[in-house]
């Protein structure tokens, strides 16, 4: 197949138009000056996804799933993790039994939670928030599960660490309470990840710079939650002008609501109510998103004026990397053919999954 007269933009490489010939990879580059009406951006990439249009992971049927797979297409998404909330052990491996075999664009579990701070659960059901222990995360650790979101001052977390490290998963830490001594040593160990930075972690103080000052100020790479809601637009600004495009990965942190009406929802037994698109429990606290990725990746080039090689950057390239992903993120030879197709105002206009239209506006 071939995408002719597109303005192509690689992460890497940067913006250049021409025309792209691929088949399940892309298979030449054929660069040429010319007119274009759309954009060609690497597939998009959410590595913290709850759910959508009523889907829920912690509830999630096969069928559901490709439901799920489907809806994210229209919206640029061809790789994603769906993610829990804190839960039962047995409820975890409930949860691993149906996902067993469902791939496609699924890239694998995101575990947020149970091994967080209970000061910063924001919206994580305390009932089932305790220390991790290896052997609990012997069976709840699969070939499934990619991520995992703990807190570095929790007891336990440097003893099941290298466990998960040998497993090649993925540590992010995320609903934290940690100070920056817990961070310095957590980076040293090779702790590299934030998850929904600034939400759910210790506050900046100028004698104590916590969670959100020891993630800006050591080489993390962090999560954005980009709706407006979780951080104001200057925050999101703020971050990119500390941080740099190559440290920011954005997600979606979306719950089952999204895509639906306000009313009320639950998210890992909570009770959830949606009003204007923001989602919070009864007592105001933030409960995910309704955010949807397409629009999360017009929000960051709206309050960041970022340029569009620095928007792949940080909706697909760095999840790749950051996931161990050697052949996603980029429009380059030889990578697998995610595309999506924008127009000039960063809508969806078409998805190409491994070579297939497999959405068209």
């Amino acid at each position: 197949m071939l995408i002719e007269r597109v303005l192509i933009v690689d992460p890497v490489d940067g913006e250049y138009t021409g025309s792209v010939q691929f088949g399940e990879k892309i298979e030449r580059i054929m660069k040429k000056e010319t007119d274009y009406d759309y954009i060609l951006m690497p597939g998009f990439i959410d590595p913290h996804t709850h759910g959508l249009v009523g889907i829920d992971t912690m509830e999630a049927s096969k069928a559901a799933y490709e439901k799920w797979i489907n809806e994210n297409f229209s919206r640029g998404v061809t790789h994603f993790l769906p993610t829990t909330v804190s839960a039962s052990k047995e409820d975890i491996l409930h949860i691993l039994k149906r996902f067993k075999g469902v791939r496609k664009s699924i890239g694998g579990l995101h575990l947020e939670g149970p091994f967080i701070s209970i000061e910063k659960k924001g919206a994580q059901n305390p009932e089932h928030i305790r220390k991790p222990s290896l052997e609990e995360l012997k069976e709840i650790i699969t070939d499934s599960v990619r991520l995992i979101t703990m807190a570095p001052e929790v007891e336990g977390f440097y003893e099941v660490l290298p466990y998960l490290t040998e497993r090649d998963v993925r540590v992010s830490i995320g609903h934290s309470n940690a100070v920056f001594e817990d961070m310095a040593k957590a980076f040293q160990n090779n702790v590299r990840r934030i998850t929904h930075f600034p939400n759910g972690l210790r506050a900046l103080h100028h004698r104590e710079l916590g969670v959100v000052g020891g993630a800006l100020y050591l080489d993390f790479t962090i999560e954005l939650i980009v709706d407006g809601v979780h951080s104001s637009p200057e925050f999101v600004d703020f971050t990119y002008r500390i941080k740099g495009a190559d440290k920011i990965i954005l997600i979606t942190d979306s719950i089952s609501a999204t895509g639906l009406k306000d009313g009320s929802y639950t998210l890992g037994g909570l009770d959830v109510k949606v009003v204007g698109g923001k989602a919070t429990l009864a007592d105001g606290t933030l409960a995910g998103s309704t955010l949807t990725f397409d629009n999360a990746v017009k929000n960051f080039h709206r309050f960041t004026h970022c340029t569009l090689k620095e928007l792949a950057m940080v909706s697909s390239y760095n999840a790749a990397r950051d996931l161990g992903i050697d052949d996603e993120g980029r429009i380059k030879e030889g990578y697998r053919a995610n595309f999506v197709l924008l127009d000039k105002e960063l809508n969806v206009v078409k998805t190409v999954f491994e070579g297939n239209v497999v959405y068209e506006k």
